[in-house]
C-alpha cells in the first residue's frame, strides 16, 4: 500500500505592491526558482506543472536564487536567515545562516558558485558576504544608510560587486574578500530596486522608482549612460540581462515589460498587460527574468496577482500565463464525470484546474472578496457553488468557468454548502451559524434553526438526508421533506469533540465524522439508523478540515491541520497510507477524482496530486 506524488501544481509567487518580486532561472534556461509563503517552489519552464517545493523555511520567504552550477538554490525569508539547498533534491539543506536581523530582500551568487552575498533590511547591518559551504565571512556590505533592495556580483575575475538601496545609492565592492570601493549618487532619487552586472561582466544596469535606467562600466564601477527616459510611466520593480548581454528586460507598475539594445539605448519591444488605457493595478509587473541557455527569446515577468506571464521576442502578446493562488487554498470541489477541480482561497480568488494539464485559470465573473469556505458540485445542472465570508453564495457554470446571476447573501457566516434534492429538485443548502438555509432559482426559500450553531455540513446530490455536525459535539440528521420543511430524525452522539468536516459515501451508506482533535468516526446506515463502524481512524494531531470519499465507497481520504493526508479503508480499517507534511500550515480540502487517484490543497497555495496503490 502507497501514496505518491504524482503531480505538485505549485503556488504562485508571493508579491507586495509596491516592491519587487524575484525571479530566478537557472543557468541552462530550464526552470525558475520563486518565494510564495513559507516555501520555495522550484517548476520547469517548459512543463510547469512538473514542480518541486522546499519547505524547510519557517517564516515567510522572500527570495530564491540559483547558483550558477543549477545545483543549489539560496533562499531567504523575512527572519534574515539565509538557506543553501539542493536544487534537485529540494529537501537537503546544505546550510542555514542568519545574516541580518531582519527581512533578506535579494541573494547572489559568485561565478563559482561557492560565494554568497544576502542583503536586506537589518538593524546592526545590511548585508553579509558568506561561503556557501560554511557560512564563513568573505566580506562586508558597508556603505548603505537604509535597506538594500538588490544585490548583484560579476561572474567573472576580478570580481565586483553591487549593491542598490532605499537610500538612493549603488553601493560597487571589489572582492574577494567583498570591501566597499565606491557609492554613486546622484543617478537615482528614488529607491534603487534592481541591479545586474551582464553576463560577459563588461557592464552593469541599475533602475528603480524614479524608472531610470543607469548603465556602468562592470569594473570600474563609472556610470557610462542613461536609457530610456521617460519611457516608463511607473517604477521599474526588475531589470535582467539578456544571455548575450547585448539587450535589456524591465519591468514596471505601469503593466509593461520591455526590451531595450544597450547600445543604440533604444526600445526594441513592449508589451503591456490588461486592457489598453486602463489602469489595473493586478496587472503591475513586479519582477522578471531573462533565462540563460536559450535561444528563442523567451523573458518571463511576474505580475501583481501573482501570474508568471511567458513573452517572446517578436510576439505581440504573451504566449503562455501560468497561474495559481497566491493564499492558502481553503475549499475545493469537482464534479463526479469532470475532469476539472475548482477551488477557492483565503482571499476569495476561485481556480479552474485541469486534471491532466494542471493548468490554472480563473473565473469570469464577480468572486468572493474574501475567505472561501466551502464549494460543492451539482451534477444535475452542472453547477459549482461556494460561499465565503462575506457571507454570499455564488453560483459557478462549470462549463463556462464563470460566476452566473447575482451573488445572494446568507443569514451569517457560512460553515459549508451542499446540494441536495429536495421535493424532487436539486437545492443548494447553506450552514450558518443561524442554521441551514436553503437557496433554489437564486433566492432563499427556507430555513432550519438548530439547537447549537453548526460547524460542518454533509449530503448527497440525489439525497433528501442531510447531516449536520453542530458545535455541541452531535450530528444531527433531518430529510428536507421541502424547501421550507426540514424534518429531524436522529442524532450522532458519540464524537468526542465538535464535528470538524462531514462526508457521506457515494451510495449513502456510510458516513465519515472528523473532529476537531483529529479523530474520524466512521457510521453505517441499516434500515434507517445510524451505527457506528469504526472509530479506529486516528493518526491525525489536529482538526480535520476535509473528508472524501472514494468511487468505490470503500476508501475515504483526510486532510487535516496537521499538514497530513491519509487515505483510509473500510475492509481494514486499522490500516492507511499516510502523505506526511503534504501541506506546509495544513490542508485545506481533499477530494477524490477518479479510481486510486486523490488531489489535496492546502494553506501552502499548492495542489498536489497523489497515486493511492494496494489500498483493499
Amino acid at each position: 500500500m502507497s501514496i505518491n506524488a504524482e503531480a505538485i501544481w505549485a503556488a504562485s509567487p508571493t508579491t507586495t505592491r509596491g516592491s519587487p518580486t524575484p525571479l530566478s532561472s537557472d543557468s541552462k534556461g530550464q526552470r525558475i526558482a520563486y518565494a510564495s509563503n513559507k516555501s520555495i517552489f522550484v517548476r520547469s519552464i517548459d512543463n510547469p506543472a512538473e514542480c518541486k517545493q522546499y519547505t524547510q523555511h519557517t517564516a515567510q520567504t522572500t527570495v530564491a536564487r540559483f547558483s550558477p552550477s543549477g545545483f543549489y538554490v539560496a533562499s531567504g525569508d523575512v527572519t534574515g536567515s539565509v538557506r543553501v539547498w539542493d536544487a534537485h533534491g529540494a529537501e537537503n539543506t546544505k546550510g542555514e545562516y542568519h545574516i541580518i536581523a531582519g527581512r533578506i530582500n535579494d541573494i547572489a551568487w559568485d561565478g563559482d558558485s561557492q560565494r554568497i552575498i544576502a542583503v536586506g533590511d537589518g538593524k546592526e547591518r545590511f548585508g553579509h558576504c558568506i561561503t556557501a559551504d560554511s557560512g564563513n565571512s568573505v566580506g562586508e556590505i558597508s556603505g548603505h544608510s537604509s535597506q538594500i533592495n538588490c544585490v548583484s556580483i560579476r561572474q567573472q575575475r576580478p570580481l565586483r560587486a553591487a549593491t542598490g538601496s532605499d537610500d538612493t545609492s549603488l553601493c560597487f565592492f571589489h572582492g574577494v574578500p567583498f570591501k566597499f570601493n565606491t557609492s554613486v549618487r546622484g543617478k537615482h532619487d528614488k529607491f534603487i530596486y534592481g541591479t545586474q552586472f551582464s553576463p560577459d561582466g563588461s557592464a552593469l544596469v541599475s533602475v528603480g522608482s524614479d524608472r531610470r535606467i543607469w548603465l556602468y562600466d562592470g569594473k570600474t564601477g563609472e556610470a557610462t549612460k542613461q536609457i530610456g527616459e521617460g519611457e516608463h510611466k511607473g517604477s521599474i520593480f526588475g531589470v535582467s540581462w539578456s544571455p548575450d548581454s547585448k539587450k535589456l528586460v524591465t519591468c514596471s507598475g505601469d503593466q509593461t515589460v520591455k526590451i531595450w539594445d544597450v547600445e543604440t539605448g533604444k526600445c526594441r519591444q513592449s508589451w503591456r498587460m490588461g486592457e489598453e488605457g486602463s489602469v489595473s493595478i493586478p496587472d503591475q509587473q513586479v519582477g522578471v527574468t531573462w533565462p540563460a541557455g536559450r535561444s528563442d527569446g523567451l523573458v518571463i515577468s511576474v505580475d501583481l496577482e501573482g501570474n508568471l506571464n511567458y513573452f517572446r521576442e517578436g510576439k505581440d502578446k504573451p504566449i503562455r500565463i501560468v497561474r495559481g493562488h497566491q493564499k492558502a487554498v481553503t475549499a475545493a470541489g469537482v464534479l463526479a464525470d469532470s475532469k476539472t477541480l475548482f477551488t477557492g482561497s483565503y482571499d476569495g480568488r476561485a481556480r479552474a484546474w485541469d486534471l491532466t494539464s494542471g493548468a490554472a485559470e480563473p473565473l469570469d465573473g464577480e468572486m468572493h472578496s474574501n475567505y472561501v469556505s466551502g464549494i460543492a458540485a451539482s451534477p444535475a445542472d452542472g453547477r459549482i457553488y461556494s460561499v465565503g465570508w462575506d457571507d454570499t453564495l455564488r453560483t459557478i457554470d462549470a462549463s463556462q468557468r464563470t460566476f452566473t446571476g447575482t451573488a445572494v447573501k446568507t443569514s451569517g457566516q457560512p460553515k459549508g454548502v451542499v446540494v441536495a434534492t429536495v421535493g424532487g429538485r436539486p437545492h443548494t443548502l447553506a450552514a450558518t451559524a443561524q442554521g441551514i438555509t436553503a437557496y433554489a432559482d437564486g433566492s432563499e426559500v427556507g430555513t432550519q434553526s438548530l439547537p447549537s450553531p453548526p460547524t460542518c455540513i454533509a449530503a448527497l446530490p440525489s439525497s433528501e438526508i442531510v447531516a449536520v455536525g453542530c458545535e455541541d459535539k452531535r450530528v444531527r440528521f433531518f430529510k428536507a421533506a421541502s424547501s421550507s420543511s426540514f424534518d429531524a430524525m436522529t442524532e450522532l452522539t458519540d464524537p468526542t469533540h465538535p464535528p470538524s468536516s462531514l462526508a457521506f459515501s457515494p451510495d449513502g451508506s456510510h458516513l465519515a465524522v472528523g473532529l476537531t482533535n483529529g479523530k474520524i468516526f466512521v457510521y453505517t446506515n441499516t434500515s434507517g439508523s445510524w451505527e457506528l463502524e469504526t472509530n479506529r481512524w486516528s493518526a491525525h494531531t489536529a482538526r480535520v478540515t476535509s473528508l472524501a470519499w472514494s468511487p468505490d465507497g470503500r476508501k475515504a481520504v483526510s486532510g487535516a491541520l496537521d499538514t497530513n493526508v491519509f487515505v483510509w479503508s473500510l475492509k481494514d480499517p486499522g490500516k492507511r497510507v499516510k502523505a506526511l507534511n503534504a501541506h506546509k500550515e495544513g490542508v485545506g480540502g481533499v477530494a477524490w477524482v477518479g479510481e486510486g487517484r486523490v488531489v489535496s490543497c492546502g494553506a501552502d497555495a499548492a495542489v498536489k496530486v497523489w497515486k493511492v496503490e494496494g489500498m483493499p
